[in-house]
């Protein structure tokens, strides 16, 4: 589908408009690393009763890659999972999340790709809820720009991508994002890493 090496892709969109300011090979498609958990969020907020109690099951954890170290048989509310997926990129929140709102990681995955295809991310397809690398799960910085300025409109979303730290139960989460603490009046959004990937920063 595409070369595994990091791609030096970018854009500059503005988020009231989506008009482009910048842009550097754009439609080039590859992983998108924990940027997919964009998309996880997104299909969250908009299907999920966010204060819902969900109690993990034992195949949401021991995820390669970063965790929040979920325990089977502990009971976290969805928002909480979405702290842990979006601040500290938890592959098993993903996952958790997946088998929580669609009773399976592929029917959750299938509602993934149903929400690219209705915001009309064309070189965009996800085959996991955490962004692992897989050749079928793929997009471009113009896709992820877009994406991020449709989530970013839903007030849930934005209050938990724009969350420095906070408490969840024993656990304290701190943003992988430096922009966070580094550029006034930044809201966001997600960083992303595979070896495949490179670093990406939506």
């Amino acid at each position: 589908l595409f070369s595994r090496l990091p791609f030096d892709q970018a854009i500059l969109i503005k988020g009231e408009t989506g008009e482009v300011l910048y842009e550097k090979n754009a439609d080039e498609k590859g992983y998108p690393a924990s940027t997919t958990k964009i998309m996880t969020a997104l299909v969250v907020v908009e299907r999920c009763e966010l204060d819902r109690s969900v109690t993990i099951p034992p195949e949401a954890t021991g995820i390669e890659g970063s965790s929040m170290y979920l325990k089977p048989g502990e009971e976290l509310t969805v928002r909480e999972l979405l702290y842990g997926l979006m601040l500290h990129s938890g592959n098993d929140a993903a996952v958790a999340l997946a088998l929580a709102c669609g009773g399976s990681v592929e029917r959750f995955v299938s509602w993934m790709n149903d929400t690219a295809r209705r915001l009309e991310l064309c070189n965009t397809h996800f085959a996991n809820p955490n962004g692992l690398d897989d050749d079928g799960n793929y997009s471009t910085a113009r896709d992820l720009a877009e994406m991020t300025r449709y989530a970013m409109k839903n007030p849930d979303f934005l209050q938990i991508v724009s969350t420095r730290s906070i408490r969840v139960g024993c656990r304290c989460l701190t943003n992988h994002n430096k922009l966070l603490w580094s550029l006034e009046g930044a809201l966001g959004v997600k960083t992303g890493y595979t070896r495949a990937a490179g670093r990406i920063l939506v």
